[in-house]
């Protein structure tokens, strides 16, 4: 029988994570039941809300167990077929295993319009992360002509996005990143009218206060931690604060309390929200419809950092809380079969 290989948790990890708590695996390749197909991974996404599905506690996602191979974004080329839906060929996004092979449902799994873009955007910006950013800046953030967005961990693959969506929809925005090669990337390249390496700056709160100094009408919170604490003091009456991430806090062991932040939202009247993709399941082609367009139209531009081998798909993820990525982190796991091109 043929073999393939998947990455499992080896441990659940206390503070950050290390490659003591993955483990690399053989074994028989799976075969598709009734309604299912075997998928090849092609493309492997890492994004930092793994971490928590690390840990044996609930959030909304499930916890991965011990011993059992984890799940991320796949784009994948389906191999066998046992469902009417797809054949030999296809190219399908979905949540499968960190596996070289899968099986999955076929009702799971989304085809990837290849007209759309490469294949491999289908993991960023015109993924989960391209989706997340458009709705909840546009639908939670709701940024009018002349706002102040700030955005946190701006470079990222939903940080960018977020950044130029709210360029398109008028407002002025600054973004925090953690290198100068990403603060140039945000303001040579992508347009924002300022970036702060928080990394570099002594006074985060000054910063914050010196590239708002009309204060700030949306945050689009990626991060949480000492980022959020500079940017709260500036926000505005009616100013909306959209959660997306806290990767600053997913290593913590314990989370540390801060100052008490409440009384600012009864001084400003401002909301604060949290944002899941899965809320927009049933919007997720309208939002990939524009996002390709402006892409198209040279209004919305996106980077890729590829890692190759799927044996480095931990370093790729462990990267992530090291700052490495400039836009989407992937890991490429192989090409297309060559009788399907």
């Amino acid at each position: 029988m043929a073999q393939t290989r998947q990455w499992r948790l080896a441990s659940r990890p206390v503070g950050e994570p290390t490659h003591d708590d993955f483990e690399l695996v053989t074994v028989d390749r799976p075969a598709p039941g009734d309604g299912e197909v075997l998928v090849k991974t092609l493309y492997q996404s890492v994004d930092p809300y793994m971490r928590g599905r690390m840990r044996d506690a609930e959030s909304y996602a499930d916890p991965w167990e011990v011993g059992e191979p984890m799940r991320a974004g796949v784009i994948g080329e389906v191999l066998e077929s046992e469902a009417d839906a797809l054949e030999p060929g296809d190219v399908v996004t979905g949540e499968l295993l960190w596996a070289e092979h899968a099986v999955a449902d076929a009702d799971d799994l989304r085809r990837v319009d290849p007209d759309l873009g490469p294949v491999s955007t289908a993991l960023g910006v015109l993924g989960m992360p391209g989706v997340t950013a458009y709705w909840g800046l546009l639908d939670v953030g709701e940024p009018t002509p002349g706002d102040t967005v700030v955005v946190s961990a701006a470079a990222g693959a939903v940080g960018s996005v977020v950044g130029q969506l709210a360029q398109l929809a008028g407002a002025r925005v600054v973004g925090t990143a953690g290198s100068d090669e990403k603060v140039a990337w945000l303001t040579d390249e992508l347009g924002f009218d300022a970036a702060i390496n928080y990394k570099e700056t002594d006074d985060l709160a000054g910063a914050v206060a010196e590239t708002c100094p009309d204060g700030v009408d949306v945050y689009f919170d990626n991060v949480g931690g000492p980022i959020t604490d500079a940017v709260w003091p500036q926000l505005n009456v009616r100013s909306r604060v959209v959660v997306c991430g806290q990767i600053a806090l997913y290593n913590a062991t314990e989370v540390p309390t801060g100052p008490r932040k409440l009384t600012k939202l009864i001084e400003t009247r401002a909301t604060v929200e949290g944002v899941l993709v899965s809320d927009y399941e049933d919007r997720w082609g309208e939002a990939l419809r524009r996002l390709s367009r402006f892409i198209r139209e040279g209004d919305l531009h996106y980077r890729e950092n590829v890692v190759d081998g799927f044996e480095n798909a931990p370093d790729a993820f462990l990267g992530l809380f090291e700052g490495e990525n400039v836009g989407k982190q992937l890991v490429k796991v192989a090409d297309r079969s060559t009788e399907t091109q």
